[in-house]
């Protein structure tokens, strides 16, 4: 019997406590470590290399989804969660399996026996990417926090503190604080998920935080340009022109 390597990843300790009880009776199992953050999770997955991993929607400093964002080789993952309804569509949209809080050795033991499947298929992966496209589209939420991964460094920016967002192929530029970051993101999810009062897709290539905006200039004949505070000029499309004036209601 294949032995399956795993990773335990949840910011309580009870529930960790719970899934090693659960997996005692299974003897093809090993835990590799248990992981009370999305940070110290990644890093896990990243030198460990799992076959699987038991991982939480619900953490405070980088949630599930955020996480598995950050991860280039996704591991079959069995998820846990309290009460998401947002979360359970998503699973239950792509056939993924999930755990939800409180569960019973007998759940916990029917998630394992298909995940097991999944680990000699090997076919979970593409599954995980739908999900984390699917969720952020059927999410009404707007946008508090990005996680972006650069090398093994992990940033958590604030939207508040986004300056602005500039298309760079597959992936978008945040500028916030004099620094850029990149995310493989899309122009259209930030446009729809950043609180609209306070951001304004002004050009195809272009979002901008309102208040950055020191003051617009007209640049040819029904074409204008936006000078931040920051001295950044950005071009402003005549559709990026009219979205501006609704919401600064000129």
């Amino acid at each position: 019997m294949k032995t399956l390597k795993t990773i335990i990843i949840d910011d309580e300790p009870l529930a960790r406590e719970l899934i090693t009880a659960f997996l005692e009776p299974h003897g093809d199992i090993e835990v590799l470590q248990q992981c009370e953050n999305g940070f110290e999770g990644i890093k896990a997955i990243t030198t460990l290399c799992p076959d699987l991993i038991f991982l939480d929607v619900q953490m405070p400093k980088l949630d599930g989804f955020e996480m598995l964002e950050l991860v280039e080789e996704v591991p079959v993952v069995i998820f846990s969660t309290a009460y998401d309804n947002y979360a359970l569509k998503a699973f239950e949209n792509n056939a993924i399996d999930y755990l939800l809080k409180p569960y019973a050795q007998s759940r916990f033991d029917e998630a394992l026996d298909k995940a097991r499947r999944k680990v000699i298929e090997g076919q979970q992966g593409p599954y995980i990417h739908q999900l984390i496209a699917d969720r952020q589209k059927s999410t009404g939420q707007a946008l508090g926090r990005i996680a972006v991964k650069s090398g093994s460094k992990i940033d958590i920016i604030a939207v508040d503190t986004i300056e602005r967002i500039e298309a760079q192929d597959d992936y978008v530029a945040i500028y916030t604080g004099g620094k850029k970051y990149l995310k493989q993101m899309t122009m259209k999810y930030l446009e729809t998920h950043l609180p609209k009062q306070d951001f304004v897709r002004v050009h195809r290539s272009h979002i901008v935080a309102v208040e950055q905006i020191a003051r617009l200039e007209l640049y040819s004949k029904e074409s204008y340009l936006a000078l931040l505070k920051n001295g950044a000029k950005i071009s402003i499309s005549r559709a990026g022109h009219a979205a501006l004036k609704r919401v600064l209601e000129l």
